[in-house]
């Protein structure tokens, strides 16, 4: 578990802009590294052609560079666009993190800066022949980098932006964020299960003070309140939910009258909200833009159902984490013991993913097939998913009895269903 500060700033590093500064800076500070290094070079070391050349090297370096990096940002910018017409407008935050993407952006920005300073050092007569000659032999590793940074982005944009790619970012960080969800059922703190632990009568609740997702809850400033008052804290919100006020966000127990305020504006700074929902906290976000891309593939202006065959076997692979072997070998003891939060319910994970795709798929066999088969694999992991695997199969069962022309097509699904065929 990450505090919130932490998070802000993993946030903040995967911007764009945050990268091309880094890399801008790293260029101009090279260039005038060369002037500070006058005289460093040994006196045997000839470097009289370097000098001479490097004013016009760092010219086509300047003007390529300025142009390689407008074209790299319109390929970014139809990249982005192409995955909100053909996914989801929610997964074009996984592309706009993209580190390949930003670096590549970065070593261009930066390398332009790098021969522009150069270039004005030069006319205004800051190196001496030393330092020329060092700046030949860092403009020679820039060319390098460049070189390697070129070829890398070739192969990058090969795949980037494609409705394969993005349904793989969109994987890995859903896997990455139910696994973690498994290890630590309640983020880390106790896990509500069922009416019984409720807070007690003496509990004060915590109100929203303002209208958003949730998008981000810091375990680790909640147990430091927790651990320092003598309280118990029950979070009533999850990260992805929707508040505003008078939502209940969390109920303190062991609060003062005097202090009710200041517990209740402390508790409140845990909980970031945001006009967007966060995948890092939010396992159910990322099955839900998987449906979206599904749902969109199956639209009648698409017509692509291979596209919601593939996301169908990529949930099937994620909501495998929830076997019976899977949550024995990963779930860890809470971190927080003053701390209790809801837990994940598999059949609103079922919902998500499964029930978008049952609906707009409802008249496509192909579909409805490779659906029913992967809710089998998954009954077959553990009672719990069998009990949600049934429940989505005959939910999916009902949109296609009514969607579906054949009746041949529908009895293949209620044979499929019933368990009476094996695949």
């Amino acid at each position: 578990m990450i505090s919130k500060w932490q998070w802000l700033a993993l946030q903040w590093t995967r911007t764009l802009w945050v990268r091309a500064t880094l890399f801008a800076l790293l260029g101009v500070g090279a260039a005038l590294a060369a002037a500070a290094l006058e005289g460093a070079l040994p006196a045997w070391v000839d470097l009289s052609l370097g000098q001479n050349a490097v004013g016009d090297i760092l010219n086509i370096l300047a003007s390529s560079m300025l142009a390689v990096t407008t074209f790299s940002l319109s390929i970014m910018v139809m990249a982005y666009g192409a995955a909100t017409n053909t996914a989801s407008p929610r997964a074009t935050l996984l592309l706009m993190q993209d580190t390949t993407t930003q670096n590549v952006l970065g070593t261009f920005i930066g390398s332009f800066l790098f021969s522009l300073v150069g270039i004005t050092a030069l006319s205004t007569g800051t190196y001496d022949d030393s330092g020329r000659a060092i700046l030949f032999l860092a403009t020679l590793v820039v060319i390098l980098l460049i070189v390697i940074t070129i070829l890398r982005w070739i192969e990058h944009l090969s795949h980037f932006g494609r409705v394969g790619d993005t349904i793989g970012r969109v994987e890995t960080v859903t896997l990455a964020a139910l696994k973690e969800r498994i290890c630590n059922p309640g983020l880390g703190g106790v896990t509500i299960r069922g009416a019984q632990d409720v807070p007690p009568d003496s509990a004060r609740p915590v109100y929203a003070q303002s209208t958003g997702l949730i998008q981000h809850l810091d375990m680790v400033e909640l147990s430091r309140l927790a651990e320092a008052h003598d309280w118990r804290i029950w979070v009533s919100c999850l990260p992805g939910a929707f508040v505003s006020q008078p939502r209940v966000l969390a109920w303190i127990d062991g609060v003062g009258g005097d202090k009710a305020d200041e517990s209740n504006e402390a508790v409140y700074g845990a909980f970031t909200l945001g006009n967007d929902r966060s995948f890092k906290q939010d396992p159910r976000f990322g099955l839900s833009v998987l449906a979206e891309i599904a749902s969109r593939a199956l639209s009648p202006a698409v017509n692509d159902p291979g596209t919601a065959i593939d996301v169908l076997g990529r949930a099937v692979r994620i909501l495998s984490c929830y076997s019976e072997q899977s949550v024995a070998e990963m779930q860890v003891a809470p971190i927080y013991p003053r701390v209790h939060v809801p837990t994940l319910e598999l059949d609103d994970l079922f919902d998500d993913i499964f029930a978008p795709i049952a609906r707009d798929g409802g008249s496509l066999i192909e579909v409805q097939m490779r659906l029913q088969k992967g809710l089998l694999l998954l009954a077959g992991q553990g009672v719990e998913l069998a009990r949600s695997a049934r429940r989505q199969a005959l939910f999916a069962l009902r949109h296609a009895e009514l969607a579906m022309v054949l009746e041949d097509d529908r009895q293949r699904l209620g044979d499929l269903v019933a368990g009476h065929r094996v695949y």
